[in-house]
């Protein structure tokens, strides 16, 4: 099992020589999740080494077209690599009718089913789970509607304590409910599970804020986050400008992370007017120490 993130575009609207627009792979636990969908992303995801018919969920922020325009491209090579399993897509309502005028258009009919799922949240809503990880989806404060999400592990079984099982002569019939945490009965008697296990590692989080401003509704759903991807468009210098488009600086992507207890930061979807990332990086961590800059192919893992 593993939780890592691969950022596949870190630039914003505009593209550069060396950032795409925004695109992240994040694999947590053998699920394969694609977070926004920037011109080019299928060729990132070639370029940097994933396989790209191993997503299985598509979450877009919102239809700024730096978030989706790759998605038509991508779904249709999916189709012509000959995918035969669904896709699930969860963004804002007017997504599907435009996905699916794109296929229309094409005149052929897709080889895998795609669903789709509307966010609407007003606050942390949990958009999809299963038994190891849980998907939520809470609103933004940008221009248009815009939504973050939040990838979470499900709580770990609790490890085994070899020795202690072996020497109660339990059986293999007994672990299952050890791990789940559960107390065993044996001739009447009450076997605490604490007695056979250790506790569990814990359990993960990474939150992915686009574009934003910085506002008080979505505190909440980034707390005590293990990973913080958040949007840094401008620079302190252009304060005034990120009001003006509803973005976020270094400072107050950082101090959002601070004040929320959040252990570590990424910032990114830099402006092409900036060379480099330097100064993001400067006055990010004047406020908040563990931050570092989004570059096309990093990966992180959130277990380090």
């Amino acid at each position: 099992m593993s939780f890592s993130v691969c950022i596949l575009g870190s630039g914003a609207a505009l593209p550069t020589g060396h950032r795409a627009p925004t695109a992240q792979y994040i694999e947590c636990n053998n699920r394969h999740i694609l977070i926004d969908c920037g011109e080019g992303t299928q060729l990132q995801l070639r370029k940097f080494g994933i396989k790209l018919q191993r997503i299985s969920h598509i979450l877009i922020s919102h239809l700024h077209g730096d978030h989706f325009f790759g998605l038509p491209g991508l779904i249709s090579t999916m189709h012509l690599l000959g995918r035969n399993r669904g896709l699930t897509i969860y963004g804002p309502a007017e997504l599907q009718s435009l996905l699916l005028s794109y296929i229309e258009i094409g005149g052929h009919k897709l080889c895998f089913d795609i669903k789709f799922v509307v966010t609407a949240s007003k606050s942390l809503e949990t958009i999809f789970e299963d038994r190891l990880i849980q998907i939520q989806s809470f609103p933004l404060k940008h221009r248009i509607p815009t939504w973050g999400y939040r990838i979470s592990e499900k709580p770990k079984p609790f490890h085994l304590n070899a020795a202690a099982i072996q020497e109660a002569g339990l059986s293999l019939e007994d672990l299952p409910k050890l791990k789940a945490g559960k107390n065993l009965e044996k001739n009447g008697k009450i076997l605490r599970f604490e007695k056979f296990t250790f506790p569990p590692s814990p359990s993960l989080s990474y939150v992915y804020c686009s574009d934003t401003k910085p506002w008080t509704g979505y505190e909440a759903a980034i707390e005590k986050a293990d990973l913080m991807y958040h949007e840094a468009t401008f620079t302190d210098q252009h304060a005034d400008r990120a009001k003006q488009t509803y973005h976020s600086t270094a400072k107050q992507a950082a101090t959002m992370a601070k004040k929320m207890d959040v252990q570590r930061l990424v910032i990114g979807h830099f402006s092409s007017r900036y060379e480099n990332s330097q100064q993001h990086l400067e006055e990010a961590k004047s406020i908040f120490n563990q931050t570092c800059c989004a570059e096309d192919g990093m990966w992180i893992d959130l277990e380090k």
